[in-house]
């Protein structure tokens, strides 16, 4: 079973690869794809917030 701190390691490191990619596909005018990953984008930020992370240095997409 991970720990708190495994979890919160993958849960950072998935919110900033999704930035990217979402921030990718926002450039490419894929919104469709932007609006699938957006549901995933906002669990990790429950997730992360609940964790006690303070994730305003690391948000790139601020909404």
């Amino acid at each position: 079973m991970p720990s708190i701190s495994e979890i919160i390691k993958d849960s950072i490191v998935e919110f900033s690869r999704l930035q990217d990619w979402m921030l990718s596909a926002k450039e490419h005018g894929d919104m469709d794809t932007y609006r699938m990953m957006h549901k995933r984008y906002l669990e990790l930020k429950v997730i992360l917030a609940a964790s006690s992370v303070n994730i305003t240095e690391i948000d790139k997409i601020r909404e």
